[in-house]
């Protein structure tokens, strides 16, 4: 659906915002871009729906460049687009804001119409469409600013932090739509500094900082940052534990945390059984093992510590 390629850019003389990104991004799949303030998610986000050219290096939006003038309207039509802010008419009407943009797609009255009461209604919002903007709470304008990105039916979505500031209720019907979008086939982009909300919408995510640190599917990113670990509560354990564990080779590393004990091994399958078994023979009463997990937050922030470098200072 989109290919980036070298893709880099610069306002005015400062530092690049985003230098040389490459990835792809795979039709019907939820996309997250993180990073840190000023890591160029914005930026990014502006490249992909062609409204701004890049510096230097391409995007693709099936297939077409963005800075292709004469297929312009087909990339238009392709992606939908919410912005950080949604900019709205606020003296007008959430049904005569629809209106005004389905117009500037080519829509007539009947299908701006059918559009908008399908995905009003999604949100419980079609008995309100008379209602000016400016009456409606943050949650409810963002609700109209993801029904106006969709109005025209497009194939991508292209969305700048779509749940920040909403209430616990709003975000999960955001969530939720958000899901049903991608199982009717709509690839969705997304920038956000929710990290929890990556882990649970997102297919694969990019984590960049001007340039790109990582790009994997969730599971796969921790997998890969973190060595495998398991915890072995014990009941009547004391730090001496540390000293069974660690006479076993198959043991990497140990650590003893009231009252557990942590133990990364190479093979935890193989090895758990073995490490059980010196744990009773050696006098402890073992309550539980289990997987130490991590969350996405963990693998971002060791990315951002390790690979990461200094973003531009206010880079957007």
């Amino acid at each position: 659906m989109i290919t980036a390629t070298g893709l880099s850019r610069a306002y005015g003389r400062g530092p690049r915002a985003v230098d040389g990104l490459d990835f792809s991004i795979r039709r019907g799949e939820i996309f997250a871009l993180l990073g840190p303030n000023g890591a160029g998610k914005t930026t990014t986000i502006r490249l992909i729906a062609g409204l701004i050219d890049p510096t230097a290096g391409q995007v693709l939006v099936n297939g077409i460049p963005t800075t292709d003038r004469s297929h312009l309207q087909e990339i238009h039509d392709a992606v939908g687009v919410l912005p950080e802010v949604p900019g709205h008419y606020e003296s007008l009407s959430a049904y005569r804001n629809l209106r005004f943009h389905g117009r500037l797609h080519g829509l007539s009255d009947g299908q701006i119409h059918d559009r908008a009461r399908q995905l009003l209604g999604s949100f419980d919002l079609w008995e309100r469409r008379d209602e000016r903007i400016a009456t409606f709470s943050k949650g409810m304008k963002q609700k109209v600013a993801l029904v106006r990105a969709m109005l025209h039916a497009p194939s991508c979505l292209v969305l700048d932090e779509p749940i920040s500031g909403l209430d616990p209720q709003a975000a999960k019907t955001v969530r939720d739509f958000l899901i049903e979008q991608r199982r009717g086939g709509t690839t969705i982009v997304l920038s956000t500094h929710n990290l929890d909300d990556a882990d649970r919408l997102s297919d694969r995510v990019a984590v960049i900082q001007t340039r790109l640190l990582a790009v994997d599917t969730p599971s796969a990113l921790k997998g890969r940052l973190f060595q495998r670990s398991v915890a072995v509560r014990l009941q009547n354990g004391n730090p001496t534990a540390l000293e069974v564990a660690r006479q076993l080779p198959f043991v990497l590393h140990a650590t003893w945390e009231e009252p557990r004990l942590q133990v990364r091994l190479d093979h935890p399958d193989e090895d758990m059984p073995t490490l059980v078994e010196a744990l009773v023979h050696a006098g402890y009463r073992i309550q539980y093992v289990e997987p130490v997990s991590h969350s996405l937050e963990d693998a971002y922030l060791r990315l951002i510590q390790e690979r990461g470098a200094p973003a531009p200072n206010g880079g957007p």
